[in-house]
């Protein structure tokens, strides 16, 4: 292994992780609060030795993400910590919405049933056992919005002080709920990327001393919270690998994730190896992934973001060429659409299903929609549609369509006057 930074966990309990390895070059290290290999400069994640798992091991653990602790970096104890215990959001049988697309075995993951109401409760909760491992006394991180509250909230449970970092023209509605826990949040004026790159310097100042960084050097760690997704969806399926599954693209790492569940399911011997396709979703505003995949590119070029759905604002996406080999790998896609097909798929997903997404899964839908009308998705497959946050986060993409239907006076007399046709 190699030298060990500032912060290293000794003696400490990541339950059944056992290194950080290189994702490019297969470079091993210690588990501690680094992200980028030494050698290649490629991400790192984390590496386990399983041992046995079974389905009644699973089922007897708490109805959210800890039931699956013996497949994640956390203690065994976890569940007992102050945390959010986050997860075990419902998966939807969208009967409706999928009569109205033509799919006969729709579900919608909705994960606005978190304690924040978006996934990012999951991935921060993991990080939060690394920056107690580590000693970190402030948590942090850059965001678009919904991990912005994830930090907070999770910070205020554990204890612990809280610092996030947003761009400064975001959604009012996610910087309420940034804000309310309690910590520092500072609104930089600049896009996401610029505020990640102003993280990454923060780190190595002594004003960023004992700052635990979700999405910088807790990444490892933070990004094995998207896993329980796929762990979920399948044991919810009744222990099956759905046949399409539609993600959202912001840096990618929830999709990469998720695959990497799957993955972990198989080898286990948790679900039967069965063909899956992984679809990625992006908007049109900022769409570098989708770009590169119907140009057939293997190097996704940056973009600046210029779209409602500014949770997926992220202009140089670090998965982004992960991304891209999984979709092909597992006979996928890439696709993206325009504002207006994402307004328009928060109210179909609405009308619907009774689902009211925020513009990430009205993404998610509108793809969904625009690759099933060009017969890319197979309509008698098992099918799964992501959304990952709430809708009242982002009332501004359909706020100027929302008003009453009619309004009249208190009388039977109006109302029959006014629905009369």
């Amino acid at each position: 292994m190699r030298e060990r930074p500032r912060f290293m966990a000794l003696n400490h309990d990541f339950g059944p992780a056992v290194a950080l390895s290189c994702r490019e070059c297969g470079a091993r290290y210690d588990l501690g609060p680094i992200f980028a290999c030494q050698d290649c400069f490629g991400p790192l994640e984390v590496a386990y030795d399983f041992g046995t798992v079974s389905r009644e091991d699973i089922a007897a653990g708490p109805a959210n993400i800890w039931r699956y602790r013996a497949l994640l970096p956390v203690p065994a104890n976890v569940a007992d910590k102050p945390n959010l215990q986050p997860g075990w959001t419902k998966l939807h049988r969208a009967g409706n919405l999928g009569a109205e697309l033509g799919l006969r075995d729709l579900y919608v993951k909705d994960d606005s049933g978190n304690p924040t109401h978006s996934f990012k409760d999951r991935v921060v909760s993991i990080a939060v056992e690394a920056a107690r491992n580590f000693g970190f006394t402030t948590l942090s991180c850059s965001s678009t919005g919904n991990l912005a509250g994830a930090v907070g909230a999770a910070a205020a449970r554990a204890g612990l002080d809280s610092c996030v970092f947003i761009p400064s023209n975001l959604e009012e509605a996610k910087i309420v709920v940034a804000s309310v826990y309690g910590g520092k949040l500072v609104g930089i004026e600049g896009t996401y990327d610029e505020v990640n790159r102003f993280c990454s310097e923060l780190i190595g100042d002594p004003l960023g001393e004992k700052w635990g960084f979700v999405n910088v050097n807790l990444r490892p760690y933070y990004a094995e919270g998207s896993k329980t997704l796929a762990y979920e969806i399948a044991e919810q399926l009744g222990w099956r690998i759905p046949e399409q599954i539609i993600i959202p693209i912001a840096s990618g790492s929830q999709l990469t994730k998720i695959d990497k569940g799957f993955k972990e399911l198989i080898a286990l011997g948790l679900v039967e190896d069965t063909p899956y396709k992984i679809f990625g979703a992006q908007a049109a505003g900022c769409s570098p992934v989708s770009a590169a995949y119907k140009a057939g590119h293997d190097v996704v070029r940056p973009v600046k973001p210029d779209t409602i759905a500014k949770s997926l604002a992220i202009g140089n996406p670090a998965d982004g060429p992960y991304v891209l080999d999984i979709a092909r790998r597992t006979g996928g896609a890439v696709e993206d659409v325009t504002d207006p097909e994402i307004v328009a798929a928060i109210r179909l997903l609405a009308r619907t299903e009774g689902v009211f997404a925020e513009t990430a899964g009205g993404v998610t839908v509108g793809v969904l929609r625009k690759l099933t009308e060009a017969g890319v998705i197979d309509p008698d497959a098992t099918t799964v549609v992501l959304n990952t946050g709430e809708g009242l986060k982002t009332l501004d993409a359909v706020q100027s369509e929302a008003r009453p239907t009619a309004v009249i006076r208190p009388s039977l007399d109006a109302f029959r006057t006014a629905f009369a046709n």
